[in-house]
């Protein structure tokens, strides 16, 4: 008897759970958090970049961790490479910041990596296939992809992407950019 009860109250306390995380209108949210939002907004103001395409690549760069350093050596939120933080510094006219502060200050790394989106869409003209997979690869190589006739830049045809890291990585941006709009109506 007593062994019947607790899995009732097991099922029902199931069921409660169930109902509430439907009826939560925005639930999916808890699976899909995005953090630094207000950095993000600002940033994606800033530069004309769309915050869900920000919040994509922090995701799938460091599932918005910051102080992480790759193996090599791409540094915080955005995973910006120490040389091209530096360039970014210079070309955009940004105050110096150290290496060690980029590391560390979201704030500071989503701004670089902010601006050097919007570099990229500007280089590839607005295509965002191309600008993800730039901001894998490098510039030089996607130009090279394209110019050959490798890939095409669009997403219908990532697979044709010949490194396998930068078609995985286009193809995680585009599925958590995916999700973020779904979820979220507005950022």
């Amino acid at each position: 008897m007593r062994l019947l009860r607790k899995k009732r109250v097991l099922l029902l306390m199931f069921v409660s759970f169930v109902l509430v995380l439907f009826l939560n209108t925005n639930w999916m949210s808890w699976f899909y958090p995005i953090h630094y939002k207000e950095e993000i907004r600002a940033q994606s103001q800033s530069y004309e970049v769309d915050p869900f395409l920000i919040a994509s690549i922090i995701k799938v760069e460091t599932n918005f961790k910051t102080s992480k350093e790759s193996k090599r050596g791409a540094i915080g939120l955005m995973q910006l490479m120490p040389d091209t933080a530096n360039w970014i510094m210079e070309q955009a006219k940004i105050p110096g910041t150290s290496l060690e502060e980029l590391k560390h200050e979201p704030e500071r790394n989503i701004q670089l990596g902010s601006w050097y989106l919007r570099n990229l869409s500007d280089q590839f003209d607005g295509n965002e296939a191309a600008m993800i997979a730039a901001y894998n690869a490098g510039p030089g190589k996607v130009n090279s992809w394209l110019r050959d006739g490798v890939w095409d830049g669009s997403f219908e045809t990532v697979k044709d992407i010949p490194f396998g890291e930068t078609r995985h990585y286009v193809q995680r941006v585009i599925y958590y950019y995916n999700q973020y709009v779904k979820i979220y109506n507005t950022f």
